[in-house]
């Protein structure tokens, strides 16, 4: 019995002695997989301006808004209808199923409101796979068509006109992406001033962002988030720039310029 653990002491010790001079072990090591990885999709944020108006103290700026998902902000909703201030809203499919009040305030008032598609479930929409923000792409060309005519479908469906504006989610798309969007007959809208930061942004930067908007300008921000303080700040600019004589106008009033091949 000695024997044996003398022996198992002295095998111990000499593979110990093989690892510190650096004798390779005999067990096999781990594969390693040498498949390259797939680039990274290149992604534009496209720009969007509309005809300016080059009246001096009477700027003319499209507002737009995302509905994602979540409920309608009643800060902004308000304002909008009480200023009688004309504005786009991309509103997705997911958003007008929980929003029925908010849908009909639209088309209550097709003098202020220009509905137009943000998407089927607010997926990226970039035809190859990849997180934007942490959200994963659309991934395939079969799979963007679906975000966009899933979108569509939801809202004629909910009794809103056929849309001719998509926005995807994030406002990030590769270049095929864009062009499969344009051959679905829709033109794609970017913008010039992003005024809530996705929502994230703080009340007074908010209001600040939007009512440095200038004269041809498109705003996004979003009517979505009710309980963050940047809408207090959207509701805030947008009383701002009426004062100011801005001349809100919805996208489907007038001339636009997009890049990227947005609009072309």
């Amino acid at each position: 019995m000695n024997r044996i653990l003398l022996a198992s002491a002295f095998l111990l010790v000499s593979i110990s002695a093989a690892f510190a001079n650096g004798i390779p072990s005999a067990l096999p090591a781990p594969a390693v997989s040498l498949a390259p990885k797939a680039p990274a999709p290149k992604l534009v944020e496209p720009h969007l301006h509309i005809a300016r108006s080059n009246v001096v103290g009477h700027a003319r700026i499209a507002l737009t808004f995302d509905a994602c998902m979540g409920q309608a902000d009643e800060r902004i909703l308000s304002t909008l209808v009480r200023e009688r201030i004309p504005a786009t809203i991309f509103v997705t499919a997911r958003w007008l199923k929980r929003n029925p009040a908010a849908v009909a305030v639209f088309l209550q008032n097709p003098d202020l409101f220009e509905l137009e598609n943000h998407g089927q479930n607010h997926i990226p929409a970039v035809d190859t796979p990849t997180l934007i923000y942490g959200i994963a792409s659309a991934g395939s060309p079969q799979a963007v068509r679906q975000e966009v005519e899933g979108g569509a479908a939801a809202m004629v469906a909910a009794g809103i006109a056929a849309p001719r504006w998509f926005r995807g989610s994030t406002a990030k798309y590769d270049l095929s992406a864009i062009g499969e969007i344009r051959a679905m007959g829709y033109r794609i809208a970017g913008y010039s001033v992003n005024g809530d930061g996705g929502s994230l942004l703080g009340a007074v930067i908010t209001e600040k962002r939007i009512a440095s908007a200038k004269d041809g300008d498109v705003v996004i921000s979003h009517i979505n988030q009710p309980t963050h303080a940047a809408g207090e700040g959207v509701a805030k600019a947008l009383v701002d720039l009426k004062a100011k004589g801005t001349q809100f106008v919805r996208l489907q009033d007038v001339e636009d310029t997009g890049d990227d091949k947005t609009t072309e």
